[in-house]
């Protein structure tokens, strides 16, 4: 079988109009995806030049020319999705390691409009550093070096400004992004012009992205190879519900010329907030808080969630309950209460669609900032709506401490472990930076001893630097999250959790 490359399936190839930073599934599955259709329909007709930053392997591209194939399997009011589109709108794709000159030229390219990006919770974090190493090494840093050889190409024009779209999901990603990068050309001493070109002709734009996108299974990937008669191994596959929300103004909609009234999943406003929220909490929050309760389970993906009776009780009952509750009303049909209530219900669908192997390990990463920016502000919203515990999200947190209990570490990396029925062990990756705090931590907790549970749960929950927050303000949140974490330890998931729905 012939890998699908650019001889098997010719492709045009249209002049690079935006730079990304990151090569994962979401940008694949969405972002790229949207791009391609607007190019397939002769409303963009640009491409994609990708910067990998992760290591300097950029093979898994190169030996397809960059193509690859987005299947769409899904249920989307009552019809099922089949559908399979081949990406083409990636162009070159860059190590940033090996390859930073080559990034640099690129800012020297006239026809270049767009910045898009997609790292991790803390990948926008400030870090101080030089922007002249090769290459820097924080993405921010990097971004800053751009710009900054941008700026030195066109001499402060206007017209060569930039749209910047960061995709991280970060409350105002966009104006995070806009603060670390002037951050470092103050550090870096990059001048009053350079800092007066970026406040008036590069846009950064919060944006909220909205999709499930996972790498198939070998047995999917076979399936899908022997559909359409090519090896792809770099096949994305997602469901059919897909949403990107960018905030902007009228340059911002000429720029992004690939939106208009064909894809309504773009939303181009000023205020994309409601959206933002909504998703957030509701289908983000919602996976933080019962990815550890179902992985302790012994479930693997999302969908295996579902179809387990009591943790999948668990995962409804947390979200209408107590996290739909929680999110702003806006007051105006599309915007309101019932909008967020019926996509709550929506999002339950979607977890339950088994066409998308979406990794509860995979969700678990950086577990602690995403709980901090995902579940913090819908706990505080609940005691101002309710001043009372809620059950279910304390039962969520205690799991999440659970999971985070590191039992070695080998060479930089810490693995905790699940104990199975049968009397074994597994081990599992913590990949999170934190995790050697709760490696100092956990070990204050001695077996069968309340008493240390408490003080180990009082004690993260008190750490600001941790929450932006002292959780233990919440009263009796400390009390609950205890106990259930006392009880995870001592009687285990199952019975803990079965108690919690009953």
């Amino acid at each position: 079988m012939a890998k699908l490359t650019r001889t098997t399936h010719p492709a045009p190839v249209f002049p690079e109009k935006i730079l990304q930073f990151g090569t994962g599934v979401l940008l694949r599955g969405l972002p790229d995806y949207l791009i391609q259709k607007a190019n397939n329909e002769g409303r963009f007709e640009g491409s994609i030049v990708v910067v990998k930053s992760t290591d300097g392997q950029t093979d898994e591209f190169s030996e397809q020319e960059n193509l690859y194939t987005v299947a769409v399997r899904g249920v989307q009011q009552g019809q099922d999705i089949s559908e399979n589109t081949i990406v083409s709108a990636i162009s070159r794709v860059l190590a940033a390691q090996t390859q930073w000159g080559e990034i640099l030229k690129l800012a020297r390219n006239p026809k270049l409009q767009i910045i898009i990006s997609n790292t991790t919770e803390i990948g926008l974090n400030y870090l101080e550093e030089s922007i002249f190493q090769h290459p820097p090494k924080s993405f921010p840093a990097k971004l800053t070096a751009f710009l900054y050889e941008r700026f030195r190409s066109v001499g402060g024009s206007k017209a060569k400004g930039l749209v910047v779209i960061p995709t991280e999901l970060v409350t105002d990603n966009g104006l995070i992004l806009r603060d670390a990068v002037e951050q470092l050309a103050q550090f870096n001493e990059l001048g009053k012009l350079f800092t007066k070109w970026l406040k008036f002709h590069v846009r950064f734009c919060n944006s909220l992205v909205d999709r499930i996108v996972t790498r198939p299974t070998d047995s999917a990937r076979q399936m899908l190879q022997a559909e359409t008669g090519y090896e792809d191994d770099l096949i994305t596959f997602t469901e059919p519900y897909h949403l990107w929300a960018i905030e902007g103004d009228d340059r911002v909609r000429q720029t992004l010329s690939f939106a208009g009234l064909s894809t309504p999943q773009i939303i181009i406003d000023e205020d994309i907030n409601f959206y933002r929220e909504r998703k957030l909490r509701v289908l983000n929050g919602t996976h933080t808080l019962t990815m550890p309760l179902g992985y302790l389970l012994g479930l693997e993906t999302v969908a295996d969630e579902m179809l387990h009776l009591t943790m999948s009780k668990f995962v409804e009952s947390l979200m209408i309950n107590e996290i739909v509750p929680t999110v702003p009303d806006y007051g105006i049909p599309g915007m309101d209460k019932a909008a967020v209530t019926q996509f709550a219900y929506d999002v339950l669908d979607r977890f339950r669609n088994p066409h998308l192997d979406h990794l509860l390990l995979n969700i678990s990463l950086q577990q602690t900032a995403k709980m901090q920016a995902r579940n913090v502000a819908t706990l505080q919203r609940y005691y101002e709506q309710t001043n009372a515990v809620p059950k279910l999200m304390a039962l969520g947190f205690a799991a999440y401490l659970l999971f985070m209990k590191v039992v070695r570490e080998e060479n930089g990396q810490f693995f905790g472990e699940i104990a199975l029925a049968s009397g074994g062990k597994i081990s599992y990756p913590i990949r999170d930076d934190k995790a050697g705090y709760f490696y100092g931590d956990w070990k204050t907790v001695k077996d069968r001893a309340p008493a240390t549970v408490q003080a180990f749960v009082k004690s993260v929950l008190s750490d600001v630097k941790l929450w932006k927050a002292d959780l233990t303000a919440l009263p009796g949140f400390t009390d609950v999250v205890a106990q259930n974490l006392n009880s995870l330890l001592t009687v285990g998931v199952v019975k803990t959790l079965e108690g919690a729905v009953e």
